[in-house]
């Protein structure tokens, strides 16, 4: 299994106390490629965790791996945020978009359904997410 990672389940991943800890480990244990993820995703991951450390040995081990060049899809990220300047969506989020529609099979692993459930990829396609049961 892989997917996109968002900075959600990264936290819920490394945190023990995190209420979706447990749904994170399960998913984890079903890797067998690296998530996608972006470096915006990592930022937040690690400011959420107050460790850089954590996050730095996601990737090291092989949980998640960078895939995306900010500077290249600039274009694109400035039509997403005009597009949901009423949601406020963070660099992170535009991010996960833009790395969803250039990877279609792949769901977002999130805990932020609401967030997600909105964003469309292209004008009208749902974003295939992998979150916890319930939410």
């Amino acid at each position: 299994m892989t997917g996109i990672a968002d900075t959600g389940f990264l936290v819920a991943f490394a945190n023990r106390r995190d209420r979706y800890h447990d749904w994170a480990m399960e998913i984890a244990s079903r890797i067998d490629e690296p998530l996608l993820t972006c470096d915006a995703v990592l930022a937040e991951t690690s400011f959420h965790l107050q460790n850089a450390s954590v996050v730095i040995a996601m990737v090291r081990e092989g949980l998640v791996r960078p895939h995306f060049q900010i500077s290249e899809h600039l274009v694109r990220l400035a039509e997403l945020a005009d597009r949901y300047a009423d949601r406020t969506p963070d660099l992170a989020d535009l991010c996960l978009i833009r790395l969803s529609e250039l990877n279609p099979r792949l769901p977002v692993v999130t805990v932020d359904v609401r967030g997600f459930r909105v964003y469309r990829r292209g004008r009208r396609d749902a974003i295939p997410l992998l979150c916890p049961p319930g939410s």
